[in-house]
């Protein structure tokens, strides 16, 4: 406990899945958070149990001014802005890519791509005046591999890679790190509209995704919390530029490693 003592954080997409759980695991662990997110009634749930430690801001991550105005709240309450998570998401438009529209495939990149940039944007200046602070950049498996989500979905994830790849080499010479969690199917809303077509059915995901996991259980929102507490904390000091998987080997591995080398 107390890993992330003091640290004051925004999460974009706090009030659900992931984000959700990183914002808990990060007060469990000392920090204060800023949950922003459009769903305002989860938000404001959220932040009504955790008390103190964090604040609802309702925040449309495809804004500049709604982004700029969760990170000054954050600074405003908890006096500076040390760990940015750009972590809202959608799946987004689906189907092949010939009946997909350039509207839907904008609005896809807007919320998964364009929020990541325009986080990142704005949270880097801070943090190289502070000379410190921690970005991360949620994307997927689906960011390194084809085939693992719909199209305009694999393309932003994969650009959320490059593009804190890049901004790390800037970043680093001012005290600030930027590194990327990419989840495997990972039990939440989302998944849980995707896999058993109700977003709030969370029961019948879980078992439906543990399903096609090594030793029979899916990850949940803490276990992607884990990852970004060490990311977040001075544990991850020498960490930047890193994209780390978390998937258990089921998707980025895929079958193709079973063919050399055999699960009992």
């Amino acid at each position: 406990m107390g890993r992330m003592q003091g640290k004051a954080c925004v999460v974009t997409g706090g009030a659900r899945g992931i984000g959700e759980g990183i914002v808990r695991r990060y007060v469990d662990e000392g920090a204060r958070c800023v949950i922003a997110d459009i769903d305002v009634e989860a938000g404001e749930k959220i932040a009504s149990e955790l008390g103190d430690a964090a604040i609802f801001v309702r925040c449309d991550v495809t804004s500049e001014a709604d982004i700029t105005s969760a990170i000054e709240t954050c600074r405003a309450s908890f006096g500076s802005l040390d760990v940015m998570i750009n972590n809202a998401g959608v799946v987004g438009v689906q189907g092949p890519i010939g009946d997909t529209s350039l509207a839907d495939y904008e609005r896809t990149m807007a919320i998964l791509l364009t929020s990541v940039f325009l986080g990142t944007k704005l949270a880097l200046p801070i943090m190289k005046e502070q000379g410190d602070g921690v970005i991360i950049n949620t994307s997927s498996t689906a960011g390194v591999q084809g085939g693992l989500g719909p199209h305009v979905y694999t393309t932003a994830k994969h650009g959320v890679i490059g593009l804190s790849k890049s901004v790390a080499v800037e970043a680093a010479p001012h005290g600030v790190r930027v590194n990327v969690i990419c989840p495997g199917a990972t039990l939440s809303s989302l998944t849980a509209g995707l896999v058993a077509g109700d977003k709030d059915n969370l029961d019948a995901a879980y078992e439906r995704l543990s399903s096609k996991y090594p030793g029979g259980k899916a990850p949940r929102p803490e276990d992607m919390a884990n990852a970004a507490v060490w990311l977040g904390s001075d544990e991850g000091r020498f960490m930047n530029g890193a994209v780390i998987v978390m998937d258990l080997g089921k998707e980025v591995l895929s079958d193709r490693a079973a063919k050399f080398y055999p699960i009992d």
